[in-house]
């Protein structure tokens, strides 16, 4: 089917798109000169009937002000085509005077074309724009055509304003479109996000009018009388309204292939939905050819249920669009225009993916079927949503003309961006490199594996949590991946990492790096090479060692033992564990068993302890203790009291132990305080060794206990001892810091 305009208007006699302009002028306010001894001349570049759609308001409306405005209208790119439609003359049946009509297009619809094109456009314009001499230049959108638009106005010191910058679809249009912001003056936006889109790229805000679509004044002041007349003049003279589909596809330049396939699965979909359908050609990007040559492999053109057209005038479109069943396909007509009328829309594919739209927008992202399509054919025809009003509210060109009489031409033609602030660089400064000095902090616990960033001040900037695996091999391969993901993420944060390092229960030989002998709580976890692997995987240095130890170096950086001389940590937890500084140096002793304090037997005939003998702190005072001994009460139906419940799945805990207690119940209490004294007993025989001036306990059950270890060292130690101070650890994670100062303290001392 052929190019279907009206005959040209006589002059005088006004287009449609003026006759609508003139009602819109009598509901605007007086605009005030803005100081200027002449008029504005404004240079309107029109490339195709899309851009014309959105332009041809704000044309009609400078041309019925010229007191204050001087027209020029220049035409290119695919207007000039008759495969395209030649829809320059819809601009000249609109009662405009085109100065200049500039062939520019390459024919050949693939990627090298449209480069020609544009270069060609810069090749020809520089001649108009000299002849115009225009004060500012109207350019639309996001076309190759507009982009060379925009570089020959920039380059030759004419202020650009450019309309709809600041969205985001898809594909390549993104790119042009805010390359085409960065090269223009002024700015009108169509939505509130556009526009914080547009200050983020650092425009300046009051270069930057928020005034909705122009083609929305057109939409939104639509009459309805004729639309029977151009339903069937475009589909047939039995056409009903919400009974036909309007399809409108273009290609997607970043994926040609693959938009052809979607087009013909999209064409197979309409043949089988068997509606009669308005389908319109293709823009002129690459890939176009491609898609109308599928058009007539399949006979769309003489198909009986299909009408195929290069163009259809926009206020006739704007009528097709509004009484359709649906529109599909994937133009931005599709997500803005009609989302005025709530006609049901299918938006394929990415094209426009970024859009902002009604709940009238079904998206299918991934076209890549038959079916698909017509399921969502099925789902969305003939239905009727609420009218969007997202991209105007039909003020826009009052709006733009007003914009326009502001525009000072005294002031500097130079653009200026509105970056935001930037820091200082004091990457040399020595506090800033301590600040950003980092460890990679590992914990290998009997539950859990973890892992996390840490700065030199003791932050811990991100933590990950696995479950300790069972088997040598994939508790390694987990440790690399955590520290893979972790160090990967160190960038982002802006984390230099020092090294790693590891805290882990059992005997470790810290200066090769290897666990001799594990805690039950880790299995098959003897004799293991950590630093070896770890620093081959990821090119750090790695420290291990016990995590009483670790906890102790925690204290000694961050805690209370921060500048103390000598002091001892005293872990309490599932077991045990502990750590000595000495001298401000960890005790490690002759075979890497000392601070082993879980372990001081404090009674002969005491309970067995994981390690075998019996009457170990760690048989008294561990959360594995106090779990033994509330399921011993719990047993016997001595455990609950008022107040507490259990549930039969539920697991008896220390925890129940330490609740009962606090309700009255006497056996819970008097077993808490029997692990308190034994694990006081053991402080007591610290005291009496070690001589420190400190005592730290930390873990989950240091509160529980540190009245009682007090008590304890007034009553049974040397006067000459019981002057030492007993803390309650105020560390977060003493396991992981402690991990963290291995790195932190000896990747950074300049003596060891």
């Amino acid at each position: 089917m052929g190019t279907n305009v009206h005959p040209r208007r006589k002059p005088g006699s006004g287009g449609p798109h003026e006759l609508y302009f003139k009602n819109l002028s009598k509901q605007k306010q007086v605009m005030e000169k803005n100081g200027n001894n002449r008029k504005l001349r404004v240079c309107v570049a029109t490339c195709n009937r899309a851009d014309y759609s959105k332009l041809a308001p704000i044309m009609c409306g400078i041309k019925a002000e010229p007191q204050f405005f001087e027209l020029e209208v220049v035409v290119l790119g695919s207007h000039l085509i008759d495969d395209y439609g030649n829809t320059y003359r819809m601009i000249e049946q609109d009662d405009f005077d085109i100065h200049t009509r500039l062939h520019t297009i390459v024919r050949g619809e693939d990627e090298a074309a449209m480069v020609e094109s544009v270069g060609l456009a810069l090749v020809k314009l520089p001649d108009v724009l000299n002849r115009l001499k225009p004060d500012i230049m109207i350019v639309h959108g996001d076309r190759f055509d507009a982009l060379a638009l925009a570089t020959s106005a920039a380059l030759m010191n004419i202020r650009i304003l450019h309309v709809e910058g600041g969205e985001v679809s898809g594909t390549i249009d993104d790119s042009i479109r805010h390359a085409i912001t960065k090269l223009a003056h002024f700015h009108v936006c169509c939505t509130r996000s556009a526009e914080q889109h547009l200050i983020s790229m650092c425009e300046d805000h009051d270069r930057i009018l928020l005034a909705g679509c122009p083609s929305y004044d057109k939409l939104l002041s639509a009459k309805n009388k004729d639309y029977m007349s151009i339903m069937r003049m475009w589909l047939g003279e039995d056409i009903k309204p919400r009974d036909y589909i309007v399809a409108l596809q273009h290609p997607v330049t970043t994926d040609i292939k693959h938009s052809i396939k979607m087009f013909e699965l999209t064409l197979d979909a309409l043949i089988s939905f068997n509606k009669r359908t308005l389908v319109l050609f293709p823009n002129i990007d690459a890939g176009s050819k491609e898609m109308v040559r599928v058009m007539r492999k399949k006979g769309i053109e003489h198909h009986p249920n299909f009408r195929a057209v290069k163009h259809v005038p926009f206020e006739q479109f704007i009528q097709l669009v509004a009484h359709a069943g649906c529109v599909i396909g994937n133009s931005s007509c599709g997500v803005r225009e009609v989302g005025a009328f709530g006609t049901p829309v299918i938006n394929l594919g990415t094209r426009q993916i970024g859009r902002e739209t009604g709940e009238n927008v079904l998206h299918v992202r991934d076209a890549d079927t038959q079916d698909k399509i017509l399921q969502a054919l099925q789902l969305q025809f003939g239905k009727q949503y609420p009218c969007s009003k997202i991209y105007g509210d039909g003020n826009a060109v009052p709006r733009i003309l007003k914009f326009l009489k502001s525009i000072d031409l005294k002031e500097p033609l130079q653009k200026k961006f509105c970056f935001p602030p930037v820091k200082e660089n004091i990457s040399q400064d020595i506090d800033h490199i301590l600040e950003t000095q980092s460890a990679l902090a590992v914990d290998l616990g009997g539950t859990n594996l973890r892992v996390a960033i840490v700065s030199m001040k003791g932050e811990i900037m991100k933590k990950y949590t696995q479950l300790n695996p069972k088997t040598y091999e994939d508790r390694i391969d987990l440790i690399l991946k955590m520290c893979m993901e972790a160090a990967s993420e160190a960038v982002n944060l802006n984390c230099r990492i020092l090294g790693v390092g590891i805290s882990t229960g059992g005997r470790v030989n810290p200066r090769e790096g290897i666990v001799l002998h594990s805690t039950k709580l880790i299995q098959e976890w003897s004799s293991v090479d950590l630093r070896t692997p770890i620093s081959d995987a990821l090119h750090l240095p790695v420290w291990v060692d016990n995590d009483g130890n670790c906890a102790a170096l925690a204290e000694r950086k961050f805690g209370h033992g921060k500048g103390v001389e000598n002091f001892v940590t005293l872990i309490t937890g599932t077991g045990i564990g502990g750590g000595i500084i000495h001298q401000h140096e960890l005790i490690h002793g002759s075979s890497f068993c000392a601070a082993e304090l879980g372990h001081i037997v404090v009674s002969l005939e005491g309970p067995e302890c994981l390690c075998g003998s019996h009457g170990c702190i760690e048989a008294y005072a561990s959360g594995v203790a106090l779990q033994r001994e509330a399921k011993k009460l719990h047993d016997e139906d001595l455990l609950l009291v008022e107040g507490m419940s259990l549930k039969v799945e539920e697991t008896v805990s220390a925890a129940h132990l330490i609740q009962a207690a606090k309700l009255g119940n006497a056996k819970a209490d008097n077993i808490l305080r029997m692990a308190g004294t034994a694990l006081g007993l053991g402080v007591v025989n610290i005291l009496h060794t070690m001589n420190p001036s400190l005592v730290i306990l930390s873990g989950v059950l240091a509160g529980h206990y540190v009245n009682i270890v007090k008590d304890v060292i007034g009553r049974k130690a040397l006067l000459s001892v019981q002057t030492v101070d007993v803390v309650v650890s105020n560390l977060a994670d003493p396991a992981l810091l402690g991990a963290a100062s291995l790195v932190l303290d000896y990747s950074t001392r300049r003596i060891y």
